[in-house]
């Protein structure tokens, strides 16, 4: 069950918080857990830790307590190894704490990067399927309504003969992964994402003679440039991706499946490259700030 079917249902509910961590620990502080006496989802780690806490959350419901803080050492007492240590705080979730978990719920997935998919092939489907359960807003994009239908629940289904527009409509510092049944189509919709010049992410299926033949029909003002960082003839780096460099071509995606080209393996990989680049823009700003401290 998910957070929102918990939230939007009428079971109590114990909300378990990190609310501080130190040492090692297997999630940061202000993760978090709902709990009902049935369900739960979220997690503050899994292993004991996690474990010990839901059986004390589901004691609450039954006694009728609202409150408990617990402040627990991850060691051999314990039956893991991290050694840190946490506090965790359990709570009751009334109406107004439930209406305002939810309204932060649905602000934070409003925040989340946004991965365009064009292309509802295998490995198109193959990606959305991977990329469903992480903390993305995932679109799958294809002129062929019948093979949306397919789709993984929370993917977000665009039927359109004008693939084109829909890259210009995305949120800046979007991924946009592009494996259609038709080259052509490929290439029009590479290289208006890669135009926009705000990209995260700009993959293609393909192989090396692909990636070839694309940058050398693609207009100069196009921000590519070659893996190694050479630019090629009619090459420009263009404008830069905020907190970057200009963002290049990648293709073929997926390319740490060496050679595997089974539609999940390419999908696996090409998966761990968007988390990567999105991980990076997150960590860019926590670096520029401590820089500013450091030098300030």
């Amino acid at each position: 069950m998910t957070e929102a079917e918990l939230l939007a249902g009428k079971a109590p509910l114990i909300e378990i918080r990190l609310e501080t961590v130190e040492g090692s620990a297997p999630r940061e502080a202000g993760a978090a857990m709902l709990v009902s006496a049935e369900a739960e989802a979220g997690t503050i780690g899994g292993g004991r830790l996690e474990y010990e806490a839901t059986i004390r959350a589901r004691a609450m419901l039954v006694e009728g307590a609202d409150k408990l803080e617990m402040t627990v050492p991850l060691g051999p007492a314990l039956g893991q190894c991290c050694g840190g240590r946490v506090r965790l705080s359990l709570r009751r979730l009334d109406g107004a704490a439930r209406s305002a978990r939810a309204a932060a719920q649905h602000a934070e997935a409003a925040r989340r990067p946004a991965v365009l998919i064009f292309g509802a092939g295998h490995t198109g489907m193959a990606l959305a399927g991977a990329l469903a359960p992480l903390p993305l807003t995932t679109s799958l994009i294809d002129e062929r309504r019948r093979l949306l239908d397919g789709a993984p629940e929370g993917v977000r289904c665009i039927a359109t003969p004008l693939p084109e527009a829909t890259v210009r409509a995305a949120p800046p510092g979007s991924a946009f992964v592009v494996l259609t049944h038709d080259h052509a189509t490929d290439f029009l919709i590479a290289g208006e994402a890669l135009s926009r010049g705000d990209a995260a992410y700009v993959g293609m299926i393909g192989s090396a003679t692909k990636r070839a033949r694309f940058l050398s029909q693609q207009a100069p003002s196009a921000p590519i440039r070659h893996e190694d960082g050479r630019q090629g003839p009619g090459l420009d780096p263009g404008p830069p991706v905020p907190g970057g460099g200009p963002v290049p071509l990648t293709c073929p995606i997926g390319a740490a499946g060496l050679g595997d080209k089974r539609p999940a393996v390419i999908a696996l990989h090409t998966a761990s490259e968007i988390m990567q680049v999105f991980a990076r823009a997150a960590a860019r700003p926590a670096a520029s700030t401590t820089t500013a401290r450091l030098t300030g």
